[in-house]
């Protein structure tokens, strides 16, 4: 079996590229929504964080209110390295739970590992991978699509791509990049062809 982590930045394209690859055989494994499981009501994850931000991270219903955190840590760099603290040993455990399950079940699969801060974190204490993809986009293609996708101003996307590594970094790290600055047809051109390659070296 193969394992692959896969990553980027906030509007970079790197759930575009995760869907084709689902869509071509691979086994997503996404953190996102890893990290909404962990923070159902009644987990204790969910209690941590109110506990370490308050109250007003909850909705009436008792959910989490996501939006509230972001806001709260996309301004605070101690506050975001305090639920980083609490959400990731959590997100990682369920992760690799589900790797080594399908290791027993699907021992030729290639297994993706959907991980937005994969290289913000240290990649190898999620599970150990074969390679990194790091989905590149320009920065000011990425601040447009975030602001267009959030529906927030240029300057609140720049401030919250400030709060993440930028691309560029990431890149050095990457075992294949994929760029997403053009079409998406382009990404699926260039997704298609690493997908073969993987296919023929497994």
């Amino acid at each position: 079996m193969k394992v692959i982590g896969l990553t980027g930045g906030m509007a970079s394209g790197k759930s575009l590229v995760a869907r084709i690859l689902h869509e071509l055989g691979a086994e997503i494994i996404d953190a996102d929504a890893v990290a909404r499981e962990v923070v159902e009501p009644g987990t204790t994850t969910l209690r941590e964080i109110a506990e370490a931000f308050g109250p007003q991270v909850l909705r009436p219903d008792g959910t989490l209110d996501r939006r509230a955190v972001a806001d709260r840590i996309f301004r605070d760099a101690a506050a975001r390295a305090r639920l980083n603290a609490i959400m990731h040993p959590k997100i990682r455990a369920h992760m690799a739970q589900r790797v080594d399950a399908l290791r027993g079940t699907r021992p030729d699969a290639i297994v993706v590992l959907d991980i937005p801060l994969l290289l913000d974190t240290a990649p190898a204490a999620i599970y150990p991978l074969d390679g990194i993809v790091v989905v590149f986009v320009d920065p000011d293609t990425q601040a447009a699509r975030l602001a267009a996708r959030e529906h927030i101003s240029p300057e609140d996307a720049k401030q919250r791509l400030g709060s993440q590594r930028p691309l560029a970094d990431k890149v050095s790290q990457a075992t294949w990049v994929i760029d997403n600055s053009g079409t998406p047809d382009a990404t699926r051109k260039t997704t298609e062809a690493l997908w073969r390659s993987w296919r023929e070296q497994a």
